[in-house]
């Protein structure tokens, strides 16, 4: 595996993995979190694809922009993988990263050859009360407060309250996490409701002509795993349910996420 050190690309931190030749895969974290999230299943994934991991606006390494709405994310992603020639790719989107990835195919079907959804929400009703711990960090009026103060032992539990398996939360995430400011996450949190809002994402996916792969863990404590159902009704998709898994896959189950993403990235060749 080759290992390519990040640069700031359409202002956006990128980092790559495995060989640049190889087919591209593009990985897209969830709000709140950054391409450091990806940590436990990239060196199988890279093994075989050149894997392109992404920090949004105002996560990670890559600094604020002056507009967190979901196509506009998406266009800025479909600009960087212009100046880095990318196409056609497999997209993967955790959480959240799963509207920009859709997103980005309803806007540029040209630069998305398949589709994976991992732990993404697809309408608001699915959406389940969020467990405390998170809710007293992130709304008022504890939220803005807290968020300043927050130690390493925070954020590692901040994570660790939306999954279903003991996980080992890795540094660099902590350190990423620890830079996104509360106004940007939450400005990104109303993004995104108002993105599936407006529309559900089996709904934009059924209108698209692509391969879609969606995993779901089957305890996730976010989103009503029994939701994953509304995918059913996407042509071209396939709906897997990882048992006792929450919301982080890749972190709670890497293995079993790395090969369903490897099996159907080869499928798309």
């Amino acid at each position: 595996m080759a290992l390519y050190e990040g640069k700031q690309v359409h202002g956006m931190h990128v980092v790559h993995d495995g060989p640049r030749e190889a087919p591209p895969l593009v990985l897209i974290h969830g709000s709140g979190a950054s391409g450091s999230s990806w940590g436990p299943v990239v060196p199988a994934l890279a093994s075989r694809y050149h894997v392109v991991r992404i920090d949004l606006p105002g996560h990670g390494q890559s600094p604020p922009a002056t507009s967190y709405d979901v196509p506009g994310q998406a266009a800025r992603l479909a600009g960087a993988l212009d100046e880095l020639g990318l196409r056609p790719v497999t997209v993967a989107g955790h959480s959240s990263g799963g509207y920009i990835a859709t997103a980005l195919a309803e806007q540029r079907p040209d630069l998305v050859g398949s589709l994976a959804l991992i732990s993404s929400g697809p309408s608001s009703d699915a959406l389940l009360p969020q467990p405390a711990f998170l809710r007293v960090l992130i709304d008022p009026p504890l939220g803005p407060l807290l968020w300043r103060v927050r130690s390493d032992a925070m954020l590692r539990r901040g994570v660790t309250a939306v999954c279903n398996r003991p996980v080992d939360v890795p540094n660099d995430l902590v350190a990423d996490v620890r830079g996104i400011g509360y106004g940007t996450f939450r400005t990104v949190l109303r993004h995104n409701t108002a993105y599936i809002a407006d529309r559900s994402v089996p709904a934009r996916l059924s209108a698209l002509d692509v391969p879609v792969l969606v995993i779901f863990g089957a305890a996730d404590p976010r989103w009503d795993p029994s939701s994953a159902h509304q995918y059913d009704t996407v042509p071209h998709a396939r709906v897997e349910r990882l048992p006792d898994v929450g919301h982080f896959p890749m972190l709670e189950a890497p293995e079993a996420t790395s090969e369903l993403l490897l099996r159907f990235a080869a499928a798309g060749r």
